[in-house]
């Protein structure tokens, strides 16, 4: 029997490669998995997304009851998603979107099609209105290797200790590697907390591959922005989720800059008008505009461009969010944990010497990019800024508690440290106070 030629073996082998990653890594293609919740903006709904690898019908079956028949039926839509990598991946990412839910009460749910369904997942609904008071855990910087903190977070949620979750960019490191399929193993490895909550998110860096396609074709967030930026409330507070990424990576549209940037100054009106009924207005980005770390990252350095803007002058968001009194700010990408004093340009903007957060007269900053991932944790300056409160160089995320219209708590989780809790603070706002600085 003649051996075949070298280069038709390597070119059979490729092949084989390449059918094999085409298929589902699990025994049926048309089983879901990378199952998540997220919220789309509108009281009383969920939205369920996950992933098969050949198209299906898109329903969550849903109820009242942990065991027996789910009696309540919802249809979505699925949409092919071609990751940009040489293989070229296919994947078909499905949502669906359960309306008319009960105030705070708890579901059950499974998601598929008569070719396969997930497994049963639990969620509540929010509560309606603005008294009451969420929970979130806030992070970024989570990577499929090293995830640290991940497996306490997994335990808390279990524990029903919080409402939703706020990944503040950079996730997997990357999804796009390996033609997506670190990707995949990311939202494998989430999905026992993103299933039972909503999992909210904005884009960092380590999402900018094929201009963030991944991102854009995996999370489901509100709004028709691709979830570069929008905008939601919860509880007391109004919460505004944007791109830091779009003064960095410029080839993908100058014009994204100026576009998020009139979108924020509209929405921002939008909210101080609607201070009355949801005070606190809360925003989250990947790149601080400040930060105290040994490295060469932009907000090290005096012209941030997400603090000042392009060239130093256009579209910078400090002077934006100052005058329209943002009370806290969400950061991530420095994988440490770093509290700020109320600062503003520079310059530090104490409520008091005795209660620093009691009617702050600038906004605070807190940077959380500890949950771990393979480039581990990044050490701090010598020197800590005179604009540095805390600091710490260890894995863990943060615990912010909305309690009411005045009163936030924001505590610091320490992984290395069994779940001690390393920082803990409350800002604390009057409800009859103008709430903007200027």
């Amino acid at each position: 029997m003649h051996s075949l030629p070298g280069w038709w073996s390597c070119c059979c082998l490729l092949l084989l490669c390449s059918l094999g990653v085409q298929g589902s890594p699990r025994a049926s293609s048309a089983a879901p998995e990378q199952v998540h919740l997220s919220y789309p903006g509108e009281p009383g709904s969920m939205t369920v997304t996950w992933t098969t690898w050949v198209p299906t019908r898109s329903e969550v079956q849903f109820g009242l009851q942990p065991s027996g028949p789910l009696p309540l039926r919802a249809q979505g839509t699925f949409v092919p998603f071609v990751d940009g990598g040489i293989l070229r991946r296919k994947l078909y990412i499905h949502r669906v979107t359960l309306r008319k839910l009960l105030p705070g009460v708890q579901y059950v749910y499974r998601c598929g099609s008569a070719q396969g369904w997930s497994r049963r997942f639990r969620f509540r609904a929010f509560k309606n209105g603005a008294h009451w008071s969420p929970r979130l855990a806030v992070f970024g910087d989570l990577g499929a290797d090293n995830p640290k903190a991940f497996p306490r977070l997994r335990r808390d949620t279990q524990q029903g200790m919080y409402d939703a979750i706020l990944h503040v960019g950079d996730f997997a490191y990357n999804m796009d590697q390996d033609n997506a399929r670190v990707g995949d193993r990311f939202m494998r490895l989430i999905e026992p907390v993103a299933a039972s909550l909503p999992y909210m998110t904005c884009p960092g860096n380590h999402e900018e591959r094929y201009n963030f396609s991944n991102y854009k074709a995996r999370f489901s967030m509100p709004g028709d922005n691709e979830g570069l930026w929008y905008s939601w409330d919860l509880g007391p507070a109004h919460i505004i989720s944007f791109s830091t990424e779009v003064y960095f990576f410029l080839h993908y549209g100058r014009q994204l800059v100026q576009r998020q940037f009139r979108w924020l100054e509209s929405d921002l009106q939008k909210a101080n008008r609607n201070r009355a009924a949801r005070p606190w207005i809360i925003t989250m980005g990947h790149r601080p505009m400040y930060c105290s770390n040994a490295d060469l990252d932009d907000c090290t350095r005096h012209e941030s461009k997400v603090r000042k803007g392009l060239r130093g002058k256009l579209y910078g968001l400090e002077d934006l969010f100052y005058k329209h009194g943002v009370d806290l700010q969400l950061w991530a990408h420095e994988h440490s944990y770093e509290r700020l004093w109320p600062i503003y340009n520079y310059q530090v903007f104490n409520g008091s010497q005795e209660m620093p957060y009691t009617n702050p007269r600038g906004p605070v900053h807190i940077i959380t990019g500890s949950a771990g991932c393979e480039e581990r944790l990044t050490p701090f300056a010598v020197f800590p800024r005179p604009w540095s409160a805390v600091r710490v160089k260890e894995y863990g995320y943060t615990r912010l508690h909305i309690l009411n219209g005045t009163h936030i708590h924001v505590q610091q989780v320490s992984d290395d440290q069994d779940g001690k809790i390393v920082d803990d603070v409350w800002v604390v706002r009057p409800l009859f106070r103008r709430r903007t600085y200027l």
